[in-house]
């Protein structure tokens, strides 16, 4: 009696252990009894009936596949290497992981075959050098169109990169050498312009300093005038009748300023004059002799 109840304690054990299913936080589980969906299983311990039951579990992390290179012919007749990165990820409420795993045979390898049909039909319509310049909207176009395609997946298309758009050896040799010839010229109109810049500085510097020379030059000849006009104004107040004695003042202080002896003929008027600067009558001619 003994055996038999050992045998069937371990049994039951069997197929408790057998049923046992743990699901992860990184996934979600289909429980489906006879082939037919019975329940959802969220992440934590889990029991199925071995042989009647079974457990299905679904990665709802993030993931990315590769759209693989492929040759597309642009709108100007060129052949084109492109390859493309789709980012996805399987949503986590009971229905769309339903729909991931009964709507859909095969996520990821029709993920791949839509985009690459997909980049076909966009950079089709496109020349080679708008796809490589436009590649934000290839992009958007690309993740527009994934979206509205596996809206019955279950799944969420998170973003899409555009890897490389590269165009044959040929072709490429002449692109470079239209940049560089492009840099070049825009090199050489900076330095045309920087040089333009330069010189025009140097024009409105000697303009400056021309406009100096000529403000000093009406300055000193502004401060002539006024000394002349005080001076005029002092012998009109103070050497009233004298004006003749005055000139002969000057003429003197002029002939003497780099002299240090000046030679004056007897009996001239300077002789006068300075006799009476220094307080000195003149003697007579009759009282001399």
């Amino acid at each position: 009696m003994e055996i038999p109840f050992v045998i069937i304690i371990g049994i039951i054990l069997f197929l408790f252990l057998a049923g046992v299913r743990i699901v992860r936080p990184t996934h979600r589980g289909l429980v489906e009894r006879l082939g037919k969906y019975n329940r959802f299983a969220m992440p934590g311990f889990h029991w199925i009936l071995p042989g009647i039951e079974q457990m299905y579990q679904v990665n709802i992390t993030e993931k990315m596949i590769n759209a693989e290179p492929q040759e597309i012919i642009t709108n100007d007749n060129l052949n084109a290497k492109v390859d493309a990165q789709v980012y996805f990820k399987i949503k986590v409420d009971e229905q769309d992981v339903k729909n991931s795993q009964y709507n859909v045979n095969s996520i990821e390898y029709q993920i791949v075959n839509l985009a690459r049909t997909t980049l076909r039909n966009i950079i089709g319509t496109m020349t080679l050098k708008s796809a490589n310049s436009e590649r934000g909207k290839i992009n958007k176009e690309l993740h527009a169109t994934l979206h509205e395609e596996t809206i019955s997946w279950g799944i969420e298309i998170i973003r899409t990169e555009l890897k490389e758009i590269d165009p044959p050896k040929d072709v490429q040799e002449t692109m470079n050498k239209i940049v560089k010839a492009e840099n070049e010229k825009i090199a050489a109109v900076d330095y045309a312009t920087a040089t333009e810049t330069k010189a025009d500085g140097e024009k409105r510097a000697e303009i400056r300093r021309a406009e100096g020379i000529k403000q000093g030059a009406i300055l000193r000849a502004e401060g002539e005038a006024q000394a002349i006009q005080l001076v005029n104004e002092a012998a009109e107040k103070y050497f009233i009748g004298n004006a003749q004695m005055l000139r002969r003042i000057q003429a003197m202080e002029t002939s003497l300023k780099d002299n240090s002896k000046v030679i004056v003929p007897t009996g001239s008027d300077l002789v006068n004059v300075m006799g009476e600067m220094s307080g000195v009558i003149p003697i007579p001619k009759k009282s001399a002799e």
